[in-house]
């Protein structure tokens, strides 16, 4: 009974501004309604807030009101941070702000590594860290010494490079001074290449400028120098001095009516000069005299002094040795002193007498036959055997005139069987017997005898 009688009344039941209306049927409608707006109520949508950002919002009812109905708030970040979401929100009747926003902390990408160097940041790569360059040992910094990253995440400037502005560096070995070798005007001087370093280059070529070591110097003062270059072609170079030294003894004078033949440059250390007589002169001591390490010459001076011929002595060897290596021999031979080939002859080695002594030049006579034979040299007589010896060793008649010409070792070159004339002979002479040292002295000589 009390469920039917439920059922036949209307229930009305209020809410709010809204009505609810149930009928018998257990049925609803429902009726469309809104809240009531009150934009007096000072917390109509929760209060706004924003980390590290600020909120400024704008009421209808004054500045003291944040989150009033209709209240527009303006979203900004902190620097280094960026805004997400809605920049401008405004408080709903629903009671709902229109938008929500955050704050993201901003950041520059990551700074690429440059070569030869290094950075380091004060912030890592936040909004407003500094990173300042630095270069290894050898490189500069070219162009920003530092970049910033600035505050919408980029960095400022333009990535700096790493010259290499060091020369690299080199140290040659210090400057020698070498002694000629003995005999020569020069001397071998070695050394060890100076090697280069560099702080940016491993490896470097190192170019010479002048001679090299372990080869012939002259005598004076060579300048070597290196030098090198790296790959930024940056240049480095050093030198130094080679000096020789030719050690020399006081040049030697000649001796009186002779001349000498030295070796390498006649007085420098290891040189030899031989000593040589004039013709009608012999040596008298030493042969050579070498120039010492003390700038001496070693024994003591020879002299020219006027060669003498032992005439008496009884065998053809004992007369020939006399002259063996000094000088040269003229034998002349006739049937008697009135043959006018010799008498002509005779008269033309008279003239020639000073040109045969600058060849080194004695002239023999043989004449007659035995028992009235003579044989002379200038004024000094052979003695009969010595006389015999000639004529049998080399093949002389004594039935016409002819002249036998021997060299230096007492060998026979010529015969003439007529008289010759001074300068036929002295031709042959000069062209067959002489050597290039003998002919280069006659040419200074040559005028002597005029």
């Amino acid at each position: 009974m009390l469920l039917r009688f439920v059922a036949v009344f209307s229930l009305y039941v209020t809410a709010g501004s809204g009505t609810i209306e149930y009928d018998s049927d257990n049925d609803f409608v429902e009726e469309d309604y809104g809240p009531q707006l009150d934009y007096k109520d000072p917390h109509w949508c929760h209060s706004p807030g924003l980390t590290n950002g600020e909120v400024t919002c704008h009421s209808p009812r004054g500045r003291a009101y944040r989150s009033t109905l209709g209240t527009r708030c303006e979203m900004s970040c902190d620097r280094g941070y960026r805004l997400i979401g809605k920049g401008s929100i405004t408080c709903l009747p629903s009671r709902r702000w229109s938008g929500t926003s955050f704050c993201r902390k901003m950041r520059c990408h990551v700074l690429p590594l440059i070569p030869h160097g290094r950075y380091t940041c004060s912030h890592g790569f936040m909004v407003d860290s500094r990173c300042d360059f630095t270069c290894d040992a050898g490189y500069r910094i070219e162009e920003q010494h530092s970049r910033t990253c600035a505050r919408r995440g980029s960095w400022s400037g333009s990535q700096p490079n790493c010259e290499d502005t060091d020369p690299p560096k080199i140290k040659c070995p210090p400057s020698r001074l070498k002694v000629a070798e003995p005999g020569k005007l020069t001397a071998m001087v070695t050394w060890d290449p100076p090697k280069a370093t560099d702080t940016a280059d491993k490896s470097l070529d190192v170019i010479l400028v002048g001679q090299g070591p372990r080869t012939d110097f002259k005598e004076g003062a060579s300048i070597i120098r290196y030098k090198v270059y790296d790959e930024a072609r940056n240049r480095a170079a050093c030198k130094f001095i080679v000096r020789v030294e030719v050690r020399r003894c006081p040049t030697l004078p000649p001796p009186l009516q002779g001349f000498l033949t030295c070796s390498s440059d006649g007085n420098n250390y290891g040189a030899t000069c031989e000593y040589h007589c004039e013709g009608g002169y012999e040596r008298r001591g030493v042969s050579s005299r070498v120039c010492l390490f003390d700038r001496n010459w070693a024994g003591e001076p020879a002299e020219c002094v006027p060669m003498e011929i032992k005439s008496d002595v009884k065998t053809v060897s004992a007369l020939l040795e006399q002259f063996y290596e000094k000088r040269r021999l003229l034998i002349m031979s006739g049937p008697n002193i009135t043959d006018p080939d010799y008498q002509l002859q005779n008269i033309m080695i008279q003239k020639a007498d000073c040109g045969l002594d600058l060849r080194r030049v004695t002239v023999i006579e043989l004449l007659g036959s035995p028992p009235r034979e003579t044989g002379r040299i200038k004024e000094s007589l052979l003695s009969s055997e010595a006389i015999e010896g000639l004529r049998l060793s080399f093949r002389i008649s004594r039935s016409y005139f002819s002249m036998l010409l021997l060299d230096e070792l007492g060998m026979d070159r010529e015969r003439f069987i007529y008289p010759m004339a001074s300068g036929e002979l002295f031709s042959y002479i000069d062209s067959f017997l002489l050597e290039e040292e003998e002919r280069e002295r006659l040419e200074l000589h040559r005028d002597f005898c005029d």
